[in-house]
């Protein structure tokens, strides 16, 4: 069963493009280097945004544009080599609006926040090329348990939000915060793990589209959104409390 965590390399969703008629297939190399390049065009609108403070205004509309792409991709994946690129720039005008921001409050946050997310990609893909780390059906099942868990205590909190509630251990620096934050930054590193298993395992099969390789890297910039946005959290909690 090939199962995942993350919500756009879902079993359904990879069946769906397993459908297609497969002129050329997909491969590893070939997501690896559309990550790549997502990953590039995310830094590079990032720093744009970064450099450009007028562009914060624009951060809810770059987050909305982010969020049409995934929802379309999660359902017309054969839209992934031009939809891939779009969500690549918007989410990372959004994240560099969003690190000026925890700049101004903590200098240099932002670049520890990024040093960190991809020192964590890197230990997590080492681990697992080498099998230090081999995903099992039960941490498949657990990482899965765990990211849906989490994402349902955001919506709950975003909800109450506009009844005038909050729940206050989510964002305040006190000891069970940080804690819980240090605990959804693993998960999310995990979440890499599942996706390194998925992507390589798809691009063995040789049977999946070629457009398959742009939505491979998709849904693992999604994961690294994800965990960038967790390190900058923690490490405002941190800082927060010197």
């Amino acid at each position: 069963m090939l199962r995942t965590s993350n919500p756009v390399l879902s079993e359904k969703a990879l069946r769906s493009g397993a459908s297609a008629v497969v002129t050329e297939a997909m491969t590893v190399e070939g997501a690896v280097n559309r990550s790549l390049i997502s990953v590039v065009l995310t830094m590079g609108a990032a720093y744009w945004s970064y450099s450009t403070p007028s562009l914060a205004s624009m951060t809810m509309i770059f987050v909305i544009a982010g969020l049409v792409c995934a929802i379309v991709l999660s359902f017309k994946h054969s839209l992934a080599p031009l939809l891939t690129p779009v969500y690549a720039v918007v989410e990372g005008m959004a994240l560099g609006s969003i690190s000026l921001f925890a700049d101004t409050q903590f200098p240099g946050i932002a670049f520890q926040a990024i040093s960190l997310t991809f020192g964590v990609m890197f230990v997590m893909l080492i681990a697992y090329q080498t099998g230090f780390i081999k995903v099992t059906e039960k941490l498949r099942s657990t990482v899965m348990i765990a990211t849906v868990a989490i994402f349902a205590v955001y919506l709950i909190n975003f909800i109450a939000s506009f009844f005038g509630a909050s729940m206050s251990f989510l964002h305040d620096s006190s000891p069970l915060s940080i804690g819980i934050s240090v605990v959804v930054v693993g998960v999310a590193a995990f979440n890499l793990l599942l996706d390194f298993e998925l992507i390589q395992r798809l691009g063995n099969q040789g049977n999946q589209p070629k457009y398959m390789e742009w939505y491979g890297a998709f849904a693992l910039l999604v994961t690294l959104v994800w965990l960038y946005m967790e390190m900058l959290r923690l490490l405002m909690k941190l800082q927060s409390r010197d």
